[in-house]
């Protein structure tokens, strides 16, 4: 179990690799941060599901590197990506407990709402193989307004594609140029 859970969090650009590089996760986990929820699965058998899923938690990431002291210091990079992150996770998380929220589908925030008004949103059952499975991760990825435009007229995969091509996936670092 522990090698699944590793290897969904490796980022490996050879799909077909299968081995876990210690070395490559320890300069992955140096240099990038992922957040995750913790409660969605209430037990073994109950919680969050979805298509890919029976049951599932969600996690965001940001290339920005861990940094405790500066998560609640909205002044510093870190901080910013904190601050979205966990806005955007405080409103998707018990939003997941009434809807089912899918494998390339996209989800807007109302202008109106405090914290996320406008946000863009990029769902992907992060290191999913295929077939249904118990458990999962499900990556919530936040874009920008084109690609947000581009994923509603070309697909989700498409866009998935171009940010793969330009190292921005599954990042939700909105500090960089647009794939779409």
């Amino acid at each position: 179990m522990i090698n699944r859970l590793l290897n969904l969090f490796r980022k490996a650009p050879d799909n077909s690799k299968t081995e876990f590089d210690e070395e490559e996760a320890q300069k992955w986990y140096e240099e990038k941060t992922g957040i995750a929820t913790k409660e969605l699965c209430e037990s073994p058998y109950e919680g969050s599901g979805n298509d890919q899923y029976n049951l599932y938690e969600i996690v965001m990431f940001t290339k920005h590197r861990l940094d405790l002291d500066a998560a609640k210091d909205e002044k510093s990079e870190f901080g910013k990506v904190h601050n979205r992150i966990d806005a955007i996770l405080n409103f998707i998380a018990p939003y997941s407990a009434q809807a089912t929220l899918n494998h390339n589908e996209t989800c807007e925030f109302p202008e109106d709402m405090e914290r996320v008004g406008g946000k863009c949103l990029i769902f992907q059952a992060y290191g999913w193989r295929g077939k249904k499975e118990s458990f999962g991760l499900l990556a919530v990825i936040e874009v920008l307004r084109s690609e947000m435009e581009f994923a509603r007229a070309s697909g989700t995969a498409a866009l998935v594609e171009r940010l793969r091509e330009a190292g921005h996936d599954p990042y939700s670092d909105l500090d960089r140029e647009p794939v779409a």
